[in-house]
């Protein structure tokens, strides 16, 4: 039995028990994944408590990333460059820190929706943590350039600094956005959970892929994106299931077939 959980707060609304159970069953593997409130300030405890279980592993979401970030004692490059945890393994006693964010979302663009991001202008909507956390697996697969763009400018110019050394990038403000076209536009900001789109200029939509990380509803991105003609318009759910089943290879070197799963929860 292997044993395998998410941690969150709040937690009820998750899909990773339903997508491992779909994995355990493509692999053939016997899997127990549950999902576990932790107190706000307990994150520690409760990982503690189910690894002394014997856990595998576990996937950590809002808002403990960055708890578990500090809670591993090794470190992927992934996740030391995303500054966040959301996948730890046990191994011997060791725990490791994983982020399969921006794998996720670099596999669902490059497997499922066939985008090439070689030679690709890309803008990134926001700096927080999820840019941080996507920006070397989109940097590693050669694009021309990645612009990040916040409404603090000061933010997505860190990020470019940051990141620098592993591909082209620039980091400016919202407002510095041109009416240019560019080839993908990636929704990171936190406008789609509070129903806002940022007022930025419409023509870099204009023939764009424009890809929502938020999934489940449409979003004011979305609606911009259509509006201002863009080409292709998608949200993140491809993302979370392709992240889902980075975990899953990542604890058990099985690799799940994610077209299946991505179908299933879309229906």
């Amino acid at each position: 039995m292997i044993k395998l959980a998410v941690f969150g707060n709040p937690i009820e609304h998750s899909l990773s028990p339903d997508i491992h159970a779909q994995f355990a069953q493509q692999t053939g593997l016997t899997v127990e994944y549950k999902k576990i409130l932790a107190p706000i300030n307990g994150f520690c405890d409760s990982a503690n408590q189910f690894i002394n279980k014997g856990a595998s592993g576990f996937n950590i979401t809002v808002p403990f990333k960055l708890d578990a970030f500090n809670f591993a004692s090794e470190l992927t490059l992934n996740a030391k460059m995303a500054g966040a945890v959301n996948t730890i393994k046990i191994k011997d006693d060791v725990i490791i820190g994983e982020n399969t964010d921006g794998i996720g979302l670099v596999n669902d663009l490059v497997n499922n929706l066939k985008i090439n991001l070689e030679n690709k202008v890309v803008l990134i909507l926001g700096a927080g943590g999820a840019t941080q956390g996507i920006l070397l697996p989109i940097l590693e697969q050669s694009p021309k350039r990645v612009m990040i763009a916040n409404r603090t400018a000061s933010k997505a110019e860190k990020l470019q600094k940051d990141f620098s050394s592993y591909g082209k990038t620039c980091g400016f403000g919202l407002e510095k956005i041109k009416n240019d076209p560019v080839d993908i536009i990636i929704n990171a900001t936190s406008a789609s959970l509070d129903g806002k789109m940022p007022d930025i200029a419409g023509g870099c939509a204009n023939g764009a892929i424009c890809y929502d990380l938020m999934y489940g509803k449409q979003t004011p991105f979305m609606d911009w994106a259509k509006v201002n003609n863009a080409t292709m318009i998608v949200d993140g759910l491809g993302m979370l299931v392709e992240q889902a089943a980075s975990s899953f290879e990542f604890w058990t070197g099985k690799k799940p077939d994610t077209q299946p799963v991505i179908s299933n929860l879309r229906r």
